[in-house]
């Protein structure tokens, strides 16, 4: 059996991460959202265990000591982690699993699982990514301020990625990230078992 795919979907606050993920599952039900943690409280309409298990600092900084963390960070003052072994079981099931994480989470990822799919998503444009942190209605001028200047910071990271998909609009992101996992899958590098064991039958 294959080894599923571990796509990470990073970018900026506000380049919708979120709603593309979303858009995804429902294009391809058998991609497994992997749920990471918080410390952050949940927004308006946020299901516990479902966007997030939002936990305490305490029971966060715990998880941290005992290493169940595949990649953890600390974020506008809030912990965000995914939880390792839910992952790794996930993968060696052969289910395909989108990391959704913000920039730091991802270059943990690529040190710890290279072999992952790494995207970047961006805003069509700064005026955009402001109007949508701005249309949350949760972040106060100083926060907005922080968000903006590290969205700057982030965005210049994005040559580190395998892809980058400017969302300008929900589908047709979904549809760019869509094609980069079926391409992906068909790798020859991912597909070494499929292409000996088939030689073998040819010979017999």
């Amino acid at each position: 059996m294959q080894t599923g795919l571990l796509i990470v979907i990073s970018g900026p606050s506000g380049a919708g991460k979120g709603t593309v993920c979303q858009a995804l599952l429902e294009k391809k039900p058998d991609l497994v959202l992997s749920v990471s943690k918080t410390t952050r409280q949940p927004r308006a309409g946020e299901q516990d265990g479902v966007n997030y298990f939002f936990v305490s600092r305490e029971e966060f900084e715990q998880s941290i000591a005992a290493g169940e963390f595949l990649e953890y960070a600390c974020v506008y003052d809030h912990y965000y982690g995914t939880p390792r072994k839910t992952v790794e079981k996930m993968l060696a099931a052969g289910r395909d699993v989108i990391l959704e994480i913000d920039p730091q989470g991802a270059q943990q990822v690529m040190h710890t699982y290279p072999e992952g799919v790494f995207i970047f998503l961006l805003p069509p444009s700064g005026a955009e990514l402001r109007s949508r942190i701005t249309n949350r209605g949760t972040e106060s001028m100083d926060n907005l301020a922080k968000r903006l200047t590290a969205a700057a910071l982030e965005i210049a990271q994005a040559h580190q990625y395998d892809y980058v998909v400017v969302n300008d609009s929900v589908p047709a992101a979904r549809d760019r990230i869509f094609a980069i996992i079926m391409a992906e899958k068909l790798r020859v590098s991912r597909n070494h078992n499929l292409i000996q064991a088939l030689a073998e039958e040819v010979k017999k």
